[in-house]
C-alpha cells in the first residue's frame, strides 16, 4: 500500500511526468531493478503493488476493489465508506501527500483539471465511477474527495424486485409506461437510486428507437439500445471558454431526429428546454432531479425554469403539467433504496397541478401499496399511446 512504499514512490516519481502512465511504469521498474535494490525479493510483486498505489487508486485501492461499497468519502484526514446503505469509518493511516497523489490520479483518469483557480471537479471514470473533488480552502477543513461507485454489472429489474426497490406490479407498470411513451420525471434525494432506476427503465425501451442521452458526466448504461447517441457536457478551458452545458445539448439533440431524449439530471435553467422538448413531440422522454415528493417536484421544476427566464408562474405550471405524464419519487428507508411514490399528472386545475397517486410506500406494512388505477385523461390519450 502507498504508506508502506512512500519513500520508494517519492524516489521513483522524482522528475517524472505524473500524467504519463508509461513513464511512471518505466521509472518504477528501473528503480526496483537498479543496483541499489539488489536485496529486494519478489521484485515483480513489489512493482505491481507500487503501481497500484500510484496509478491505481492509491491508499484507497482496497476499498475500490471491495464489492458492495457504493461510496467512498475522504474528509481531509478521515475516510468513510458506504456499504449496503450504512456508513462506516475506514481506519487507515495516510498523509496529505497521499491525498494529493490520489487527486492527481483522479484528475488523470477523469481527464479533468482541479486547481486553485478551478477548485471543484466533477467527473466520471467509465460508466461505473463518479468523482467529486473540492480543494481547500473551499472545503474549509481540508481537501474533500467523494467517489461514487456504480455496479459494473448492470442491475436488472429482477434485481430491484428482489432487493425491495419496487414490487412486480410496479415493475410491470413502469415497463408499460416506458413502452407507451409516457414522459417521466424521477425525483428523490442524493444517492436514492435515480440513475439506477433510469438505467433499468431504459431496458424497457424498444430496440428500434433512436435515443439521445444527455449527461453532465457519463453514468447511464444504454447497453441494450443500438441506435443511441451519448452527449456529455464540457467544462470551460483555462481561459473560461468552450463550455458546453446541458441546455446546449438539449437544443442540439432536437436536430438529431430523436425518438426519445433522456436527460441524466436537471439542476437549473436547462429544465425549460427539457420541458419544451417533451411538449413538442418528443414523447417518451425521461429525466431526473432532486425533490422530496411528487408534489415537491413541481416546485423544484418551477424554480429551475425561473433560473433561465422570467416567465409568469401560471405559464410555467401549465407547461410542466402538459409535459409530464408520470412522476416517480424515490427515497431511503433504513439505508435501503425504494420507490416512495408514483403519481400520474392529470392536468391543471385551479392554478395547481392535479395529481393522481398510483402507488405509495406503506411504512407500517413496509411494502408498496396500490392506491388508484391510472386514469386515461384527455392529455394522456392523444393517440400516441398503444395498449400493451
Amino acid at each position: 500500500m502507498i504508506s508502506d512504499y512512500s519513500e520508494i514512490i517519492e524516489k521513483c516519481l522524482e522528475n517524472v511526468d505524473q500524467s504519463d502512465q508509461l513513464l511512471i511504469e518505466q521509472a518504477v521498474t528501473e528503480y526496483i531493478y537498479s543496483e541499489n535494490n539488489r536485496d529486494i525479493y519478489n521484485k515483480e510483486e513489489m512493482i505491481e503493488n507500487i503501481l497500484d498505489s500510484i496509478i491505481g487508486y492509491g491508499f484507497i485501492q482496497p476499498l475500490m476493489t471491495r464489492k458492495g461499497i457504493t461510496e467512498i468519502m475522504i474528509n481531509s484526514d478521515k475516510i468513510f465508506f458506504e456499504e449496503k446503505g450504512r456508513l462506516y469509518r475506514y481506519n487507515k493511516n495516510f498523509t496529505s501527500q497521499d491525498v494529493e497523489r490520489l487527486i492527481n490520479i483522479l484528475c488523470r483518469k477523469t481527464d479533468r483539471t482541479v486547481n486553485m483557480s478551478c477548485p471543484i471537479l466533477d467527473g466520471s471514470i467509465g460508466h461505473d465511477i463518479r468523482v467529486n473533488i473540492v480543494l481547500s480552502p473551499i472545503a474549509n477543513n481540508g481537501n474533500s474527495i467523494t467517489i461514487r461507485r456504480f455496479p459494473q454489472t448492470p442491475i436488472t429489474d429482477e434485481d430491484m424486485v428482489n432487493e425491495g426497490f419496487f414490487d412486480k406490479e410496479i415493475r410491470d407498470f413502469l415497463s408499460y409506461a416506458v413502452k407507451n411513451r409516457y414522459n417521466i420525471f424521477i425525483c428523490g434525494g442524493a444517492g436514492c437510486g435515480k440513475t439506477t432506476l433510469l438505467n433499468v427503465m431504459s431496458t424497457f425501451i424498444p430496440k428500434d428507437e433512436r435515443v439521445i442521452t444527455i449527461e453532465d458526466s457519463v453514468e447511464l448504461m444504454m447497453n441494450k439500445i443500438d441506435n443511441v447517441i451519448r452527449l456529455v457536457c464540457r467544462n470551460p478551458n483555462s481561459e473560461g471558454k468552450g463550455k458546453i452545458d446541458i441546455g446546449d445539448l438539449i437544443k442540439s439533440s432536437l436536430r438529431m431526429r430523436p425518438d426519445r431524449i433522456i436527460v441524466g439530471e436537471v439542476r437549473g435553467g436547462e429544465t425549460l428546454y427539457m420541458l419544451q422538448a417533451m411538449n413538442t413531440g418528443h414523447i417518451g422522454s425521461i429525466s431526473t432531479g432532486h425533490a422530496n415528493s411528487c408534489k415537491d417536484a413541481f416546485s423544484r421544476l418551477e424554480t429551475m425554469v425561473l433560473m433561465e427566464c422570467d416567465m409568469p408562474l401560471l405559464s410555467i405550471r401549465k407547461q410542466i403539467c402538459n409535459a409530464l405524464d408520470i412522476i416517480i419519487c424515490l427515497g431511503r428507508i433504513n439505508g435501503k433504496r425504494t420507490v416512495l411514490e408514483i403519481s400520474e399528472v392529470l392536468g391543471f386545475e385551479g392554478n395547481e397541478a392535479e395529481l393522481n397517486m398510483l402507488y405509495t410506500y406503506d411504512f407500517n406494512e413496509k411494502c408498496h401499496e396500490k392506491v388508484n388505477s391510472i386514469i386515461r385523461t384527455e392529455k394522456m390519450d392523444r393517440g400516441m399511446y398503444n395498449e400493451i
